[in-house]
């Protein structure tokens, strides 16, 4: 079975916009699906690069304004606007609460999805904890109970141990697709993961260039 390790921020708004292609490329190839939900700013700010408050206002316009405007029109995906309100918030517990329900199958898939969508279509602040209940409930789960789970010390390893994983694999961006081994950052790239999952690229030849015998 050809596997997908999915690795995000719980208020991406490029895994948001990638979500549906995603679990669609999975269904359409019996591919499993691995999330692994990431603390991104360490993971990013492992790799120097910059955070998004040191970025320039036009690379902010262009990559976090019109590029969102325009997968969203192509991906016909819902969007608030380019930043919603509470994006700069704590995520950990609505990233946990996705490894709550385990790090595959269709219950997290529904759930990281439900919280990227309520951040970027809704406008919804997922460090709130009433706003998680009700994200929580809508997916017909307990809500205390999968909070509990959630804040419990093995759900908080996994998340941490992603994160770790994230900095050893020298991601830098979320979302990112890796597929036996080969990293694909961005939704703009789920075409190249799909042809992947059947026929693998050629091993980079940058990676380890040939030596020059002169």
């Amino acid at each position: 079975m050809p596997t997908i390790e999915y690795f995000y921020s719980a208020h991406s708004a490029f895994a948001y916009l990638g979500s549906r292609h995603l679990y669609a490329i999975c269904a359409k190839h019996g591919a499993k699906l691995i999330h692994r939900p990431i603390a991104l700013s360490p993971v990013v700010e492992a790799q120097k690069s910059q955070p998004f408050h040191a970025r320039t206002q036009a690379h902010v316009d262009y990559f976090f304004g019109r590029e969102i405007e325009r997968w969203a029109e192509w991906r016909d995906v819902p969007v608030v606007n380019f930043r919603p309100t509470h994006h700069d918030a704590d995520y950990t517990l609505a990233s946990q609460m996705i490894l709550a329900l385990g790090d595959q199958g269709p219950e997290a898939d529904a759930m990281a999805h439900a919280n990227l969508e309520a951040h970027w279509r809704d406008d919804a602040d997922l460090s709130d904890e009433i706003t998680l209940r009700e994200i929580a409930e809508a997916q017909g789960h307990a809500a205390d109970v999968l909070l509990a789970t959630a804040r419990g010390a093995d759900v908080a390893s996994r998340y941490a141990a992603n994160t770790q994983m994230g900095k050893d694999k020298a991601l830098f961006g979320s979302p990112t697709y890796v597929v036996d081994g080969d990293a694909f950052y961005g939704q703009d790239r789920l075409d190249l993961v799909e042809r992947a999952l059947t026929r693998p690229f050629k091993p980079s030849a940058w990676r380890n260039p040939p030596v020059d015998p002169t």
